[in-house]
């Protein structure tokens, strides 16, 4: 495994709390093994290693979910999910994942870079197994006919590099770079005779650049035509044009030429455009439905049209690639209006529940580009990139207490990267959940009480009260003597000898699990009553 780590170490002091900022990077094949070490975080930053679990050494963030992880006993930074490129960055030249580190007492919070580099782990294809060329006889050698590239999900030297033409006697192969494609053209080189060969059959092969080079083969049938001395010839090899999607009826997208040496009926030229644009006797392409890119590409990736432009007497093909553009016309949209949790409030910072995730048909830029929420003091959103898109997560970053507010209303808004953007919203509702996090209170620390002897048995003394602001059966509350009643009349109460005070305990216990109890002390004064009424 390659792994280089370039520390940058940033610093700064807020309110006598000292937050440490450091980057480092990492690189590492896409194919490596779940639980691989990719690098220590640890040592590389300096950090000591004995205090990692205690300072709660962790990520807390990064667009990548939880494809890596790091390990608080050693510090070491491992894959934790299969990491693959092209399902992480399609076919970008760098894919670089983003990871927030923190550790506490004291806060510091470092980033971490993987470069994720690509490996020869998938093989060229073509859309077709087989592809018919028909070329008249009378076709000069040099003319050239585009065909069918291979497309390979990795990129640089794992993807196509070279093309391949089995041996003939009749053609060559010519390849087009065009930045990061390449375009095969299949070039005669030697007259054609229909009466001596009506068809030949070959070979086209793509091969990428990995070690081993992985290949794939499309079967070539070139059917010889009859007829006519001179073809028709356009002004052009290869046509190509970007047209952008819900463009207007009848809006020309390319004119195209060509012209044909013979006289006659031989030398009148007839354009047909195949496939679902248009077709016209005057050499235009223009559009004559309605042109919706999600309906017709769906994906994500690029959207292109590949239109045979066919001129008669002789027949020739000539191929049209029409690009499709998006246009921002969707707004993001969530599988319902509104999503409800139940959370506990003694769950803890960090915890994290999985969010609608909003679906927005556009592609590049104008598909989902973030998730936000209402500013609030409690949760925040974290977005997790997977196979199906950004996946948005409600984090918890401040302990909830259900006495202060037992529901939190939230809007998640998911907005796309379209200029203007566009938006669609999820309310969000957070019923916190009572736990046992509160004893009784009594109303008063000590209560102070004269009794007059001789009061009938079964009579109110006197009435105390104590509150429980939990609720349910953790906020009902019920009182007790400080000690067991089964014990002697002294063992409960004490008597000072010299004031003559009685003193007891009671305890107010709610009944949650575990039950919560607060005591108090109550004193008390026993009056005798004599008959001509002194104390």
């Amino acid at each position: 495994m390659i792994t280089w780590p370039y520390p940058l170490v940033f610093a700064a002091l807020f309110c006598c709390v000292q937050v440490i900022l450091a980057q480092i990077k990492y690189l590492t094949p896409e194919d490596v093994k779940v639980g691989a070490i990719i690098g220590n975080v640890a040592k590389d930053l300096g950090l000591d290693v004995g205090t990692l679990i205690s300072r709660r050494f962790r990520i807390v963030s990064g667009a990548q979910g939880t494809l890596f992880e790091v390990n608080p006993n050693n510090g070491a930074l491992y894959v934790h999910e299969n990491v693959d490129r092209e399902q992480l960055c399609d076919r970008n030249v760098a894919c670089l994942l983003d990871l927030k580190i923190v550790v506490e007492n004291p806060l510091e919070v470092h980033y971490v870079t993987v470069e994720i580099i690509d490996t020869n782990d998938n093989r060229p294809s073509f859309t077709e197994k087989e592809k018919v060329i028909e070329i008249a006889e009378t076709t000069l050698p040099g003319a050239r006919f585009q065909l069918p590239g291979a497309r390979d999900r990795d990129v640089g030297v794992n993807a196509v590099q070279i093309y391949k033409l089995s041996q003939n006697d009749h053609f060559h192969l010519e390849i087009r770079d065009r930045g990061e494609d390449k375009i095969p053209f299949l070039v005669l080189q030697r007259n054609l005779d229909r009466e001596r060969k009506t068809n030949h059959s070959l070979i086209l092969t793509a091969m990428d650049g990995g070690t081993p080079p992985k290949s794939a083969n499309l079967s070539l049938t070139i059917k010889v035509l009859d007829n006519n001395d001179n073809r028709p010839v356009f002004s052009q090899e290869v046509y190509s044009v970007t047209l952008q999607e819900n463009a207007p009826l009848d809006k020309t997208i390319i004119k195209v030429q060509a012209t044909d040496l013979d006289e006659g009926i031989n030398g009148d030229v007839e354009y047909t455009f195949g496939g679902d644009i248009t077709s016209s006797v005057f050499g235009a392409l223009y559009v004559s439905n309605h042109i919706d890119r999600e309906e017709l590409c769906q994906g994500s990736g690029a959207c292109r049209m590949e239109v045979k432009i066919l001129v008669e007497n002789p027949l020739e093909i000539h191929y049209t690639i029409v690009e499709i553009t998006d246009i921002n016309d969707n707004s993001p949209s969530f599988p319902a209006r509104e999503q409800t949790f139940e959370i506990a409030e003694q769950t803890l910072p960090g915890k994290r529940f999985q969010l609608h995730t909003a679906r927005d048909p556009d592609a590049g830029l104008n598909s989902i580009r973030t998730y936000t929420i209402t500013s609030n003091e409690h949760f925040e959103v974290n977005i997790r990139q997977s196979d199906a898109g950004k996946v948005p997560f409600l984090v918890l970053k401040k302990s909830l207490d259900r006495e202060q507010n037992n529901e939190h209303k939230l809007v998640m808004t998911a907005v796309d990267g379209g200029k203007p953007p566009r938006s669609g919203t999820l309310n969000v509702t957070i019923t916190v959940l009572d736990s046992n996090d509160n004893r009784p209170i009594f109303s008063q620390e000590i209560y102070h009480l004269s009794i007059k002897e001789n009061i009938p048995v079964g009579a109110s003394v006197f009435r105390m009260n104590a509150t429980d602001y939990d609720d349910g059966t953790n906020g009902e509350v019920e009182y007790t003597l400080g000690k067991t009643l089964w014990q002697k009349v002294y063992d409960i109460f004490e008597l000072d000898k010299i004031s003559g005070e009685i003193t007891f305990q009671v305890v107010a216990s709610d009944s949650g699990t575990p039950s919560l109890t607060f005591s108090l002390s109550v004193f008390g004064l026993l009056y005798n009553i004599s008959y001509n009424g002194s104390k």
